[in-house]
């Protein structure tokens, strides 16, 4: 079990920093939502792109604290059964406990697979390091190119309020359901529903 408790710390300490990113972008939400009710109240004149912003920002916020939510074992499940079947029948509940942390893990790695093409795909349409097949070429000034390629991404928003790419977002979502898998295939190994660090002390496999 060493191999698999150094991994669980990388991978939970991985959970944790995403986690803790997800937290700030709720905090840059809360002011930016202050920002806009100021603006109208005093000045008559709201922000705009705040709803697309919002709604931008609800899906990173989602996906980078769900692997920490896994992690600690917060998920929502209906785990009724497991618990009354592991004071009368331990040995079934841990088997059983296993395949759905597997199963989760199966599932989560199959919505990695199934977004990695799109992120690839939504990334691709800035040509960040090729030459796009319209527009004007790189100039070779690095401020000025990137500008230009973020311009050419596949946007989310409103063209003249807000825009954004959309590959942040989709970049978030592979990365979550990853790492989830990874954690979730953690806890299939390990066991009990524990993380590898709570099995450490006390022998269970």
């Amino acid at each position: 079990m060493n191999i698999i408790e150094q991994l669980g710390r990388l991978f939970h300490g991985m959970a944790m920093v995403a986690n803790a990113v997800g937290t700030l972008v709720i905090f840059a939400l809360i002011i930016l939502m202050n920002a806009d009710v100021f603006s109208r109240n005093f000045f008559d004149a709201p922000l705009r792109g705040v709803v697309e912003m919002v709604i931008f920002s609800l899906v990173l916020i989602v996906f980078l604290q769900l692997p920490d939510v896994v992690r600690k074992n917060r998920l929502t499940r209906s785990d009724g059964f497991l618990v009354l079947g592991r004071s009368r029948f331990p040995r079934f509940t841990n088997v059983l406990d296993r395949a759905i942390d597997l199963c989760a893990a199966v599932f989560m790695g199959l919505i990695t697979w199934t977004m990695w093409p799109e992120f690839h795909e939504s990334i691709g349409t800035c040509y960040f390091l090729t030459a796009p097949e319209f527009g004007p070429p790189p100039s070779g000034e690095i401020i000025a190119d990137l500008k230009t390629a973020l311009a050419r991404c596949e946007y989310f928003g409103t063209p003249g309020i807000f825009t954004a790419p959309w590959w942040p977002a989709k970049l978030a979502i592979v990365f979550s359901a990853g790492l989830c898998s990874v954690i979730f295939l953690i806890k299939a190994l390990v066991g009990e529903h524990r993380s590898p660090m709570d099995a450490k002390g006390d022998g269970v496999a």
